[in-house]
C-alpha cells in the first residue's frame, strides 16, 4: 500500500464530511483522544459511546481514530504511556514485572496463585496504561480541535463560494 496514496485518502474522507464545524471538530478530537488512549479493543464502542453523549460527529471521531491508531503507531504510544504512567503513578510497570509474572505462570502454579500474579500485574498495567495514555492524548487532541475546526471552516467556506459561483 502506498502511503501518500493512503494519506491522500483518509484527507479527502476528513474534507468531505459535512456538518457544522464545531461539531465535526469536537469529534475529531474525541477521536484522536480515544485513538491514542491504550485501549485499542474499545474505540470503535468508546468513540460511538462519548460523541452520542456529547451529540459531536461520529465518523469524525472514527476516522481521527483510525487515523492516530494504526500499527504504525501502537509501540510508541504504548511505549510513551508506560513512561509517563510510572512517573504519574506510584507503580512500577516494567519488562522485568512482566518477565516475573510470566516466570512464574510458567512454574505451573495453581489457578488460584496464577490469577492473584495476574490481578497484581493486570490492575497496575491498566492504571500506568491509561493515565500515561491520557496525559499522552490531552495535548494531541486539544491541537486536533483547533487544527480541524480551522479546516472544516475553510472547507465550509469554499463550499460556499462555489455554491454562489454556480
Amino acid at each position: 500500500m502506498n502511503p501518500k496514496r493512503t494519506f491522500r485518502y483518509y484527507c479527502l474522507k476528513f474534507i468531505r464530511l459535512k456538518g457544522d464545524p464545531k461539531s465535526l471538530a469536537r469529534g475529531t478530537a474525541i477521536g484522536t483522544f480515544l485513538g491514542i488512549t491504550p485501549t485499542i479493543p474499545f474505540h470503535t464502542v468508546s468513540v460511538l459511546f462519548v460523541t452520542f453523549i456529547t451529540r459531536t460527529s461520529t465518523i469524525a471521531g472514527f476516522l481521527a481514530t483510525l487515523v492516530v491508531c494504526n500499527p504504525l503507531t501502537y509501540i510508541p504510544q504504548y511505549y510513551l504511556s508506560t513512561i509517563l504512567g510510572n512517573m504519574l503513578t506510584p507503580y512500577d510497570f516494567n519488562w522485568e514485572r512482566v518477565k516475573s509474572v510470566l516466570d512464574v505462570l510458567l512454574s505451573k502454579p495453581g489457578f488460584s496463585e496464577s490469577m492473584k500474579v495476574l490481578s497484581e500485574l493486570g490492575s497496575e498495567a491498566v492504571i500506568v496504561l491509561l493515565v500515561g495514555g491520557s496525559v499522552l492524548a490531552l495535548p494531541f487532541s486539544i491541537a486536533s480541535y483547533f487544527l480541524s475546526l480551522r479546516l472544516f471552516i475553510k472547507v465550509r467556506e469554499k463550499r460556499r463560494k462555489k455554491h454562489y459561483l454556480t
